[in-house]
């Protein structure tokens, strides 16, 4: 019964590790999908600007 105990915690643990690690490319994919996100026009667009000037220098 402790074997199994044992692998099932393991179990759990690979899966929450592993939904961790996917969340944040699952979320840009849905945005993606859906077309939410920063726009390039208005406040997204000077956003988009400043940040490709900061990355330059």
């Amino acid at each position: 019964m402790s074997a199994l105990f044992q692998s099932a915690t393991t179990a759990m643990r690979m899966l929450a590790l592993a939904s961790l690690l996917m969340a944040p490319m699952g979320a840009v994919a849905y945005s993606k999908a859906t077309g939410h996100g920063i726009g390039k026009q208005g406040a997204g667009l000077v956003l988009f600007v400043t940040l490709q000037r900061q990355s330059m220098s």
